[in-house]
């Protein structure tokens, strides 16, 4: 795997002779050509994501009901709900900003509780992003683009066998 762009190098022994394409979960490789049924994977994934969404929107009305009966009061029943509301919005802007740069490991170790609260959020940006491309598509194709280019532009250099070259006079 190339450590620049994150596309596979292929051995130079191959018959392809160039860069593959990186797989994106859920997609596979059917991003590159949006072949192999690219479409019905983009609207199962939308799909799922919106309907793990609404199943979390159900459970955490559940959690809220049990709030009010346990009658814990209004400060934390506004507490959880809004700790549940800003987590959910930082993690779908995580989500989404991840999308299009590869994240830092690091913050996002950092982010790991904040993400897991806000669990609604990722599953949002997950279905937004589904509606228009598979997730990290804009990303991988980028990648893999600039991949491809670089061997063109590494194969363009040297053509023919050296040692047969015309030498001037």
């Amino acid at each position: 795997m190339s450590d620049e762009s994150g596309t596979q190098d292929i051995p130079a022994g191959s018959p392809e002779g160039g860069p593959r394409p990186e797989p994106i979960r859920f997609f596979g490789t059917t991003w590159v050509n949006h072949d192999n049924g690219y479409p019905l994977r983009r609207v199962g994934a939308a799909t799922g994501s919106l309907a793990a969404a609404v199943a979390s929107c159900l459970i955490l009305r559940v959690a809220y009901e049990g709030l009010q009966i346990a009658d814990t009061g209004s400060f934390v029943t506004v507490l959880v709900v809004a700790m549940f509301a800003i987590c959910s919005a930082l993690a779908f802007r995580n989500i989404w900003d991840g999308f299009g740069k590869h994240p830092d490991p690091d913050r996002q170790a950092s982010l790991r509780g904040l993400l897991a609260i806000g669990f609604v959020g990722s599953l949002l940006a997950y279905f937004f992003r589904s509606l228009t491309e598979a997730p990290g598509e804009k990303l991988h194709r980028e990648e893999y683009e600039a991949a491809l280019r670089e061997h063109a532009k590494r194969g363009a250099r040297r053509t023919g066998n050296p040692s047969k070259k015309k030498r001037r006079r």
